[in-house]
């Protein structure tokens, strides 16, 4: 299988460990900061980290003529950023609700949705295996709501529960990202890190309204300035690798390897705040990485 040791798998998990590390951290470590804040504070920092690596890797050559982009190019690029500003919106208001071990296996099942997308939108060939992973993914979903009893419950409670719905259309919403940002990396040419630069500094300039009207003052917060520093260092450098990572693989097989970062966000959350049910969610987050292990053949 020598899909599974190319760079782009490589690089494709190391983003996986940093979203997870990331995922746990926003649980862990940010209290009482509103979401649409909490997103321009940590993109603005992501925007300082990665403008450096902006500066000396990117060319006015290297970009495509806006003068030349056609709707799709800028439908692309508005998906991209649109994906990504409303999942994690929605993805950190489903946090504040429900435990980081219970909501993040349900909001990982993106690759359930990129593959009809990529299928539709791009003309991806959809894998026989693909079929298998999504059944597998989903029943990691299944298995992060069982709580015993009626077998039918956990399908009651991702409909009834307010985390896992926010965590349902968080999926939804990145997965519309992912489909957008191969869609620009592969058919608009844009650099990786052009994209980048576009996706922080375009879901921070969405967000900016909402997040002044929000603001109520770091006074209100339990949440350090220098925790939105490591966190935007923890996300320029997992965006840049995601990015690379969509370069180099169909998002049907990159977005699954990028969500396996579930496992991470599950194991700590389970070992380090002591949440419930560690056991069963290890088993949900298992199931999900055998669903990419399917999807990525």
């Amino acid at each position: 299988m020598p899909a599974l040791v190319s760079p782009g798998i490589a690089v494709a998990v190391a983003a996986a460990v940093l979203w997870g590390v990331y995922l746990f951290a926003l649980k862990r470590y940010v209290a009482g900061v509103p979401a649409t804040v909490l997103t321009v504070l940590v993109n603005v920092c992501a925007l300082a980290w990665y403008a450096p690596v902006a500066v000396t890797r990117l060319s006015a050559d290297a970009l495509p003529d806006p003068a030349t982009l056609g709707a799709p190019a800028v439908l692309a690029l508005a998906g991209a950023v649109l994906g990504v500003g409303v999942g994690f919106v929605l993805f950190v208001n489903a946090l504040a609700l429900g435990e980081v071990s219970y909501v993040t296996p349900i909001n990982k099942v993106v690759p359930v949705f990129v593959l009809p997308l990529e299928l539709l939108l791009l003309g991806a060939d959809l894998p026989a295996l693909a079929f298998a992973g999504i059944a597998v993914v989903t029943g990691a979903v299944y298995v992060a709501n069982y709580r015993g009893g009626d077998p039918l419950e956990p399908f009651r409670r991702a409909i009834s529960a307010r985390p896992a719905q926010l965590a349902l259309l968080s999926a939804v919403a990145y997965a519309v990202g992912d489909v957008s940002k191969r869609a620009v990396l592969d058919r608009v040419g844009f650099p990786p890190e052009a994209l980048v630069v576009v996706v922080l500094g375009g879901v921070l300039l969405i967000l900016l309204p909402l997040a002044v009207r929000d603001w109520r003052g770091p006074r209100s917060w339990e949440t350090p300035a220098p925790t939105f520093l490591a966190l935007g260092l923890l996300v320029a450098t997992a965006e840049h690798l995601t990015s690379v990572a969509f370069a180099a693989l169909p998002a049907s097989i990159a977005s699954p390897v990028i969500n396996t970062q579930a496992v991470v966000a599950v194991v700590l959350g389970g070992v380090i705040l002591k949440e419930r049910r560690l056991g069963a969610r290890l088993v949900a987050a298992a199931l999900a990485v055998v669903g990419v292990g399917l999807l990525a053949v």
